[in-house]
């Protein structure tokens, strides 16, 4: 990809120019506007292409949030988008040294713009645990964002949930490693086609800026950005699989985080985005700041200067929002950083616009006189045909979101009867949809609630509601609307949990993280906790259904663990759903109506306060837990496997070599998988397994694998289970690795081995596992 060719070397151009490709300062909304109909550039824009004689990147020309406060009333419409991108374009090929920009926007859970698709959260799709899916929902999503003139997508995936403290836990996959890998590797082949290294990325693919890197799951107290006190092992198994996984899937960049870990900052790390990435594993992509990282260094360096040349050295190529890489000029006269650092980093921005096709004739489609004709207003029947698919996948994801966590004869619901809905997210879309979402069209047809979906299916006759708390506080006059609404109900269901509202009232912090979160929001980048269990506002709505009506159903629609135990004492069946997306609300009822989710809990939940960590790969422990909670963990990952559902393992050899396992050898286990209930399940059948390896103590369990499965009632199926290097290797480098060893293996949604577990054995040239008696 920096093969010096005249594509992708920047050494021709005068250092003022190379400083210019490896900045990304504009936040696009102040670098276009759409006045009277159509794109003006700013002054904004020109005196930062006057300065740098180009741009590497722009940033969020079309992003739409209550930071940006870019809305309906006032943001590019969707279907000018490449209009207001060529604007972009134009001026800074035609005023610059001729290389056009990359174009960047943030693709947390589809793309956040006017008229994006946005799609169930990360969690959401932990839940559901189906690579194929998020691989199918991946190249939609990379589509609608390509076509819209977007080169480069800011996707997360790579933080592993660690601490449900943590606000940002809905960005997550799960607190697993081998899921969030298998999720991520996944969204990279379906957003940039399934090239690998440095293949070119199709016309209707994007870029992947994979983020975190790496540890920001872990931060002390669960505090958004604070440092990861991990040792080598544990950054190595928990933290890097999930990036290796986009390294092997050909992902075009990583993101630096802002933790530090052990004390050094991510975007400062050598070890890490040189070290690791690009010696040992080989990778040759493109490594960015996340917003304004690198002045942030200006706590471990004495000017930006400085901050900027320990950024470059360590590998940064891209900033974001920087001041310090404009100081890169005089880092370089001061001998902080040597010249050919800059042109190395500006090479690497070069080579991802070789990449996406920008630099085939010097200018890309958002430059193109024809380019606004992309999008037209109205949709071709082929761009029907796609909206409709691109919509099922969405409603599948959405359902597989859905898990039932208890059932205690509380599910199905009757196809008869009155039930209240009650609970601040019973009539909240906003609630069910996560962080960074753009705004919602105001036609919005498709979308549903859960007080919504429960009227379409019984009619708003046998349909009452009652909103009665906010999320963190009472509502007055809420208690008499509860009782009003519950009175002479069959059901309730109580629909309680969090969100991750942001209002364009909100204050935010230099980097769009909410600083001043309205007073109800309890999510999101910016809202850490310190008590996890839910406000007794919302549990006094449960405890007063609990008193009036025969059936309690508790829905919990949230982006974090929480605690759950209250819940569960109080109702007869809890159904769990990780903000589901805009669709949620039907999802939901068609679980409460069917009797079973579609998902399994993507992460542990803890028993009560206090008691952190709760993950269901910790190591096992010597002490007994404490005096007060001895058993910490209240739901483990993986809960919410329907009744009625059996698993049994079958293996004809349970023995590898590690010669064998290093050159693509594999163990085999089939599955015989029955379905003994009245209904159809579809579900993941997920594989545990605890590793047991000489000097190392061994975590509680891992998951080696998982696939789903669909059978009808009474019916039984096998499916099988190939277990290579990835599933049965170490983890301990942060790449798979050939180790002796002995597997303890077992599919029950359990913390410990069933008494029929498989025992699998990596062994040797002298046929020993070092666990040998």
């Amino acid at each position: 990809m920096t093969d010096g060719s005249p594509r992708t070397s920047s050494a021709a151009l005068p250092l003022r120019e190379r400083v210019g490709q490896i900045n990304q300062r504009l936040k696009g909304w102040e670098a276009v506007r759409w006045i009277d109909g159509r794109p003006r550039i700013t002054d904004i824009l020109r005196r930062e292409v006057d300065r740098w004689g180009g741009i590497g990147a722009v940033y969020g020309v079309l992003r739409a949030d209550p930071w940006s406060q870019v809305r309906w009333s006032n943001g590019i419409p969707p279907e000018r988008s490449a209009e207001a991108y060529r604007a972009v374009q134009d001026h800074i090929v035609s005023h610059g040294s001729g290389l056009p920009a990359l174009f960047v926007e943030e693709v947390p859970h589809g793309l956040m713009a006017l008229g994006g698709t946005t799609l169930p959260v990360n969690l959401a799709l932990g839940a559901g645990m189906d690579p194929d899916l998020a691989e199918q929902l991946a190249a939609h999503v990379a589509a609608e964002t390509r076509a819209r003139g977007a080169h480069v997508a800011l996707v997360s995936g790579l933080d592993m949930l660690r601490d449900p403290r943590w606000g940002r836990a809905e960005e997550c996959f799960s607190e697993d490693p081998a899921l969030a890998a298998l999720l991520v590797a996944a969204t990279v082949r379906g957003m940039q086609g399934p090239g690998e290294g440095a293949a070119r990325i199709p016309d209707d693919r994007i870029a992947v800026v994979a983020k975190h890197l790496a540890g920001q799951g872990s931060g002390i107290g669960g505090r958004n950005g604070s440092g990861a006190p991990i040792g080598q092992r544990e950054l190595g198994e928990i933290h890097l699989r999930p990036a290796y996984a986009a390294v092997q899937a050909g992902v075009a960049g990583f993101m630096a985080a802002y933790n530090d870990i052990d004390g050094i900052p991510c975007s400062a790390s050598r070890d890490l985005l040189t070290g690791t990435l690009r010696d040992e594993w080989g990778w040759l992509g493109l490594v960015m700041a996340d917003g304004t990282a690198i002045d942030r260094l200006r706590d471990s360096t004495p000017d930006p200067g400085s901050a900027a040349a320990l950024a470059l050295e360590a590998g940064v190529d891209l900033s974001l929002w920087d001041e310090a890489f404009t100081h890169v000029e005089e880092a370089v006269d001061r001998g902080l950083v040597d010249e050919e650092v800059v042109t190395q980093a500006a090479n690497r921005v070069l080579a991802l616009k070789s990449r996406l096709g920008l630099l085939d004739d010097g200018r890309d489609d958002a430059s193109d006189p024809d380019a606004a004709d992309a999008v037209p207003a109205a949709r071709s029947d082929a761009d029907a045909r796609t909206a409709r698919a691109f919509a099922t996948l969405v409603d599948r994801a959405a359902a597989q979101s859905v898990v039932v966590v208890h059932d205690h004869g509380g599910l199905p619901l009757p196809a008869v009867g009155t039930v209240a809905v009650i609970g601040p997210g019973a009539d909240d879309l906003d609630a069910q949809l996560g962080d960074y979402t753009p705004p919602r069209p105001t036609d919005d047809p498709r979308s549903s609630t859960v007080r919504r979906a429960l009227v379409a299916r019984l009619g708003a006759g046998s349909v009452r509601f009652a909103q009665g708390s906010r999320y963190r506080q009472p509502l007055d006059g809420g208690t008499d609307a509860v009782h009003a609404a519950l009175d002479g109900a069959d059901t309730a269901v109580v629909v309680l949990g969090g969100t991750s509202r942001r209002s364009y009232d909100d204050e935010f912090a230099d980097n769009g993280a909410v600083d001043a979160p309205a007073p109800d929001t309890t999510n999101g980048e910016g809202v850490d906790l310190s008590q996890l269990a839910l406000p007794d506002a919302q549990l006094a709505l449960l405890r007063a259904a609990r008193e009036t009506a025969p059936r309690v159903i508790a829905v919990v629609i949230d982006g974090r663990p929480r605690p759950l135990h209250d819940v569960i004492e109080l109702a007869d069946a809890v159904v769990l759903a990780p903000f589901p997306g805009p669709t949620g609300g039907a999802a939901i009822v068609d679980a409460l109506f069917a009797g079973v989710g579609g998902g399994l809990l993507p992460a542990t939940h803890p028993r009560t306060d206090g008691v952190l960590p709760v993950a269901h790969d910790e190591r096992r422990e010597t002490a007994r837990g404490y005096l007060d909670a001895r058993h910490p963990a209240g739901l483990l990952l993986g809960i919410g496997t329907p009744t009625g559902l059996s698993v049994r393992l079958a293996a004809a050899e349970v023995t590898v070599t590690m010669a064998a396992l290093a050159g693509g050898g594999t163990i085999t286990i089939d599955a015989e998988v029955s379905n003994t209930s009245g209904a159809e399940i579809a579900i993941p059948i997920p594989l545990y397994g605890r590793r047991y390896e000489r000097g190392v103590r061994p975590r509680r369990r891992s998951l080696l694998a998982v696939r789903r499965v669909r059978l009808a009632r009474g019916t039984s199926t096998v499916i099988r289970f190939e277990l290579g290097l990835d599933e049965l290797g170490s983890w301990a480098t942060g790449r798979p690795l050939a180790a002796r060893t002995e597997i303890h293996v077992w599919a029950a949604p359990a913390a410990d081995p069933s008494d029929d577990a498989l025992v699998l054995h990596v062994v040797d040239e002298e046929g020993r596992t070092g666990w040998d008696s």
